[in-house]
């Protein structure tokens, strides 16, 4: 059983910056693909990114490509998510999650959820 908890949220002004960090109880954390997801009210929970085990390869979707990065530290059983240029469509719940597979960018392919960390954008 993998446990994710999140930190990083808050509120900030369009066009700032935030670092999203998700830390994993297990020693096991280097054998799973990490990813990012959020949900926004009254919207279904999305895709935003993905890393393989190794960091090697990344996945993003469109929306945030190019703004957002996602990197990971095995040695600290750590995910992060840099989140630059954020725009007012970004406000959203943000969700690490754990996956057995490679690449996945649906909900239904992670196995492990964290509680999820508010972010809030500003106009």
């Amino acid at each position: 059983q993998v446990q994710l908890v999140e930190s990083g949220g808050g509120l900030v002004q369009a066009g700032a910056s935030l670092r999203l960090t998700c830390a994993a109880s297990e020693s096991t954390f280097g054998s799973y693909a990490m990813g990012w997801f959020r949900q926004a009210p009254g919207k279904e929970r999305e895709f935003v990114a993905t890393i393989s085990w190794n960091g090697g390869s990344t996945i993003y979707a469109d929306s945030v490509k190019g703004r957002f990065t996602i990197s990971r530290d095995n040695a600290k059983n750590t995910v992060y998510l840099q989140m630059n240029s954020l725009e007012s469509d970004d406000t959203a719940v943000y969700y690490c999650a754990a996956s057995s597979f490679l690449g996945a960018t649906k909900r239904g392919a992670y196995d492990y959820w964290g509680q999820g960390t508010q972010v809030t954008v500003s106009s």
